[in-house]
C-alpha cells in the first residue's frame, strides 16, 4: 500500500466515497460495465437503431406541421414526379443529426441524389432516406406519408424504420430479432394461394405511353388469374409494412428506387416474408424493383406473370 504524505493531493471525492463501498458492491459495478460493454461489441447496430427511431419521430413532427400549411411543390423528373421544401428540410435534418453522432458513416438521400450526388453503396455502414415516401400523397394530404430510414452494412439490410407520420405507426425491424409496429410483433400472413392473395402495388410517377401499358398490362394478368384484388396507398415502404403486418399478402414494383426499399424491407423479411427481384431471382436493393411476400411460392408465382420493366439501376450513372 503507498502512504500519501500530508503534501499529497487530496484523494478525488470517487475515491474516498469508495471507501465506503464494500469489495462485493465494487466488484459488481465492474462486472455491469463489462456486461454493458460485451452487449454493445456483440450488437454495436442497436444504438444507431434507437437513435433512427428517434430522428423519425421527429421529422414526423415536421411533417405533420406541414400537413397544417401552404406547400412549395416542384417538380423533378416528371410532372407525378413531386418534392417540396418538407422533404428537403427534412432530409437535411435527418442527415446532419446523423452525421453529427455518427461521422463515418456514409449516407445515400433521394433528395440529395436528386440534387446531384452518387448513388452508390458500398461496404460502410450506409444510411439510406426517404424524408417523405409518398411525396404526391403530402402535396394533396392523402394521409399516408412515411419518413423512412434503412440501414446497411457490407451491403446487408441491419434495420429498418418506417414512420407512418399521419397514423402514427412506428414499424421497425432489426435484423434476427423481429418486426414491429408500435412494439407489437409483426407476422406474414404466409399466404402461398394466389387466388387468396390481397396483393398491393403501384402505377409508378412514369407517364409514357410504354410504361404505362406495361404496369396496367401487368395489373390485368394477375387480376384475371384470378385474385382477390390489388391495392395500394400511394407509398413504397407502407405498402411493405403492410405484408409484413399480414394485412396485404404481397407487395411488387418496378422503378421505384433504394431508399423506397431499404427501410421496409427487412422490416418484412424480419417480418417472415421473402424479397425477391421481379426476374425471380435473389433480390438487389439497388436494382429498383422488388417482390416483397408472404412466402416464397407467392413471390415465384407472381414473377412468372408480369411482365419486366427495364430501369437503369441506382448505382449506374
Amino acid at each position: 500500500m503507498i502512504a500519501l504524505s500530508p503534501a499529497s493531493p487530496p484523494c478525488s471525492p470517487w475515491i474516498s466515497e469508495l471507501a465506503h463501498v464494500g469489495l462485493s458492491e465494487i466488484c459488481d459495478c465492474f462486472v455491469l460495465i463489462r456486461v454493458k460493454s460485451v452487449q454493445k461489441m456483440a450488437d454495436p447496430w442497436q444504438e444507431c437503431m434507437d437513435y433512427a427511431v428517434t430522428l423519425a419521430r421527429r421529422a414526423g413532427e415536421v411533417v405533420r406541421d406541414a400537413l397544417k400549411n401552404e406547400m412549395n411543390v416542384m417538380i423533378k423528373s416528371s410532372p407525378a414526379d413531386l418534392v417540396t421544401s418538407t422533404d428537403q428540410k427534412v432530409e437535411k435534418m435527418l442527415i446532419s443529426s446523423i452525421k453529427e453522432k455518427y461521422p463515418s458513416h456514409s449516407f445515400i438521400g433521394e433528395e440529395s441524389v436528386a440534387a446531384g450526388e452518387k448513388s452508390v453503396l458500398t461496404d460502410n455502414p450506409t444510411w439510406i432516406i426517404d424524408p417523405i415516401d409518398g411525396t404526391t400523397n403530402f402535396v394533396h394530404r392523402f394521409p399516408f406519408v412515411a419518413v423512412s430510414i434503412g440501414f446497411v452494412v457490407n451491403k446487408k439490410m441491419e434495420f429498418g424504420v418506417v414512420y407512418s407520420c399521419v397514423e402514427d405507426k412506428m414499424y421497425t425491424g432489426r435484423k434476427g430479432k423481429g418486426a414491429f409496429c408500435n412494439g407489437q410483433k409483426l407476422q406474414v400472413s404466409r399466404q402461398e394461394d394466389i387466388t387468396k392473395s390481397l396483393l398491393v402495388t403501384e402505377l409508378g410517377s412514369s407517364r409514357t405511353p410504354e410504361t404505362v401499358r406495361i404496369v396496367l398490362s401487368n395489373m390485368e394478368k394477375l387480376l384475371c388469374i384470378p385474385i382477390h384484388g390489388i391495392r395500394g396507398v400511394g407509398t413504397a415502404a407502407v405498402n411493405m409494412c403492410l405484408v409484413a403486418a399480414g394485412v396485404a399478402d404481397a407487395y411488387y414494383e418496378m422503378g421505384i428506387h433504394c431508399w423506397d426499399m431499404a427501410g421496409a424491407g427487412i422490416i418484412v423479411t424480419e417480418a417472415g416474408g421473402v424479397l425477391m427481384d421481379v426476374t425471380g431471382g435473389p433480390f438487389d436493393l439497388m436494382s429498383r424493383r422488388i417482390i416483397a411476400a408472404s412466402s416464397k411460392t407467392l413471390a415465384e408465382r407472381i414473377a412468372k406473370e408480369i411482365q419486366i420493366l427495364p430501369f437503369q439501376r441506382d448505382d449506374e450513372d
